[in-house]
């Protein structure tokens, strides 16, 4: 049986295609999925992008308004959840929330490069096998703030068209 793969379309960027590891997170997966499916991503936007880190979108629209989802349990080692053991390295989708670990909901972020620090404390839950370049454009856009909550904003919204499930 093969993993669940996406495709991230990004408006004037290009496509990314990850394969998604039930494995390692299934809760995770399945809310990404449901979401995918519901077609919530469209029009929300990559509001936080740090070169040489990550880029994270999925919660906010171009406007900066909120758009949320039901929160899940956060699957990682710190919050005594064992089987998740992927790193974050290149490429890797992972889970965005607060402090609270079962915070995670829609937004998402993707390593731009390794942060092995992050490790055992979000919900890996996919990798990039395809669209490498679409990561590293958006990873080296400009960027401003909105104010002390709102840093590393890019200055152009860079808009997700859609994110949908290619391979279940």
């Amino acid at each position: 049986m093969s993993n669940p793969r996406i495709e991230i379309v990004v408006k004037n960027y290009g496509t990314m295609t990850a394969e998604l590891y039930p494995d390692m997170a299934p809760k995770t997966v399945e809310n990404f999925i449901k979401l995918a499916e519901e077609d919530f991503f469209a029009g929300l936007i990559f509001h936080r992008v740090i070169e040489g880190f990550m880029i994270q979108g999925g919660g906010y629209t171009a406007d900066f308004k909120d758009k949320d989802a039901k929160t899940i349990e956060g699957e990682f080692r710190s919050n005594g959840f064992d089987a998740n053991t992927l790193k974050h390295t290149r490429g890797v989708l992972s889970m965005a929330r607060t402090n609270d670990p079962n915070s995670a909901s829609s937004q998402f972020f993707v390593m731009h490069r390794d942060a092995p620090h992050l490790d055992g404390q979000y919900a890996a839950f996919g990798k990039l096998t395809d669209g490498f370049d679409v990561l590293d454009k958006i990873a080296t856009c400009r960027t401003g703030s909105l104010g002390y909550y709102m840093q590393d904003v890019p200055v152009e919204p860079i808009e997700i068209e859609t994110i949908r499930v290619i391979e279940k």
